[in-house]
């Protein structure tokens, strides 16, 4: 699966969220300075390229959606992570998190409750 770079992956969270989109919707979701048409209507094109993203004729217009989930994004990058940085062992990706970001063995607890509750 191909990389997504910052402001493809910004198109992706916005298509993820709505679903179905054209180039101006999307556009509309952007908090602060609005990205020009062309520049979204290009991305979306690359993101089409790149099979992340495929569209249907409505009029004039394209109508976009992921083909890609967000979820199995999520888990390829979370791998390329894993394996990348901390040699496929997860216990040493959350020990350096738990470190990295001071969290506490009862916060550990909540987010291992969180989990089984999932699991159910």
């Amino acid at each position: 699966m191909k990389q997504l770079t910052k402001a493809e992956e910004e198109v992706m969270q916005i298509l993820w969220q709505l679903e179905l989109a054209n180039v101006a919707a999307i556009i509309a979701e952007y908090q602060g300075n609005k990205p020009a048409y062309n520049t979204v209507s290009t991305i979306v094109r690359i993101l089409e390229q790149k099979g992340f993203v495929s569209h249907t004729k409505k009029g004039k217009g394209y109508i976009y959606h992921p083909i890609l989930t967000k979820e199995a994004y999520s888990n390829q990058r979370i791998t390329k992570l894993l394996d990348g940085y901390f040699q496929g062992s997860f216990s040493s990706m959350v020990s350096f998190f738990m470190k990295k970001n001071d969290v506490n063995t009862a916060e550990l607890e909540d987010i291992l409750k969180e989990m089984d509750k999932e699991d159910e």
